[in-house]
């Protein structure tokens, strides 16, 4: 089928990362997929040959391009459309699918499959909303019919993006190897990284790390991490081994993950990536004014079945307790997060999951045949 995928990036690339290897692993798959991005400067990092159409089966379009009325008649229209996190998707899209009239049939265009991909949840309203139907009342697309994507944790949810080949990649992955290519020379020390917003106990953490007798090396993310870092750390060096990443790529990015003893991660996509990678994290939630973070931080929490210590030093990561940061417990947390990794990979992934729900919704929702 072809897919469109629509990505406005917010902040923190969090959204296009999701949504990239969306694309990527639709497109291994044999989908045909345009992803539709209104900031697609972090693809030259993140997927690097992506804007320049080297991934075969996806072509990155501009959000622009997506109002351009003189371009969309020229396009095959999709099979399914993707809204990531609940973007809005271009009125002269809509208006172009649904209100031009194709050659020897009266009317508009059929309906594509419309699904609203929502942020990951492990809360039960995941389960409870996932797959329901949202009529859309107004404008162009009137009458139409989207559906609610949540991935989760739960069987009964969109569940987790997992391409098939990651589990061989991993088992065949080269530690030393890969740190060899960023330049590291690692000579058994332990490795932990960090990405990280600007936590308030990471001056505790440094501390830690610093005054810990294992020997350790802090491999710090690109971005906000290493400036958070580096304003903790100016004028007081301390005898804690630190090297500063480059930005790295998806596919690196698990290289890091993999290749450290520990991590620390925020965000939606590096803690999936996390979970997979099968070490003891600490993941940092962003932070909502109206504290939500905190029921969802203790949902996943108890999706993983977290022991109470790393319950109470995620706590204090996140300042939803105000306290010094507590000594960690690394081997009761990494019996934890191989226990969670081992349950969640008996589950079907997020993508097998997406094609399975396309291909099994009503007829009449379904325009593939139209389309073609």
């Amino acid at each position: 089928m072809r897919w469109d995928i629509f990505c406005k990036v917010i902040d923190n690339h969090g959204d296009i990362g999701v949504c990239w290897r969306l694309a990527a692993d639709l497109a291994t798959r044999g989908q045909q997929v345009r992803l539709w991005v209104d900031g697609a400067q972090a693809l030259t990092w993140m997927a690097p040959g992506a804007l320049q159409g080297r991934w075969p089966r996806i072509t990155v379009m501009t959000w622009e391009q997506s109002r351009d009325v003189a371009l969309l008649p020229s396009l095959p229209p999709a099979d399914v459309w993707v809204e990531g996190f609940g973007c809005d998707i271009a009125p002269e899209f809509l208006q172009h699918r649904f209100n031009s009239h194709r050659p020897g049939r009266p009317g508009r265009q059929a309906q594509p499959i419309w699904i609203n991909l929502e942020y990951l949840s492990a809360e039960h309203f995941a389960q409870r909303s996932h797959g329901l139907p949202s009529p859309v009342m107004q404008g162009p697309a009137k009458g139409c019919t989207k559906h609610f994507y949540y991935p989760g944790f739960a069987p009964d949810t969109g569940g987790l993006l997992r391409e098939p080949e990651l589990a061989l990649r991993q088992a065949s992955f080269d530690r030393a190897g890969w740190l060899a290519t960023q330049g590291i020379r690692w000579h058994g020390e332990r490795l932990v990284s960090l990405y990280c917003y600007e936590p308030q106990a990471l001056a505790d953490l440094l501390a830690q790390l610093c005054q810990d007798p294992t020997p350790t090396r802090l491999l710090v993310t690109h971005g906000r991490a290493a400036a958070a870092v580096e304003a903790i750390r100016a004028g007081a060096p301390d005898a804690l081994s630190i090297v500063y990443l480059p930005a790295l790529a998806q596919r690196d990015f698990d290289h890091l993950l993999w290749s450290c003893d520990i991590n620390f991660v925020r965000g939606e996509d590096s803690l999936v990536r996390a979970i997979w990678a099968g070490k003891p994290f600490v993941w940092q939630i962003y932070p909502q004014h109206d504290d939500a973070h905190h029921a969802k931080l203790q949902a996943l929490l108890d999706a993983l079945a977290a022991p109470r210590s790393w319950r109470y030093f995620h706590a204090v990561w996140n300042g939803i307790i105000e306290a010094r940061l507590p000594q960690p417990d690394w081997i009761a947390w990494s019996h934890a997060v191989l226990q969670a990794r081992d349950k969640l990979m008996r589950q079907t992934d997020l993508i097998t999951r997406l094609l399975r729900f396309v291909e099994t919704l009503p007829p009449a929702l379904n325009a593939q045949a139209e389309n073609r």
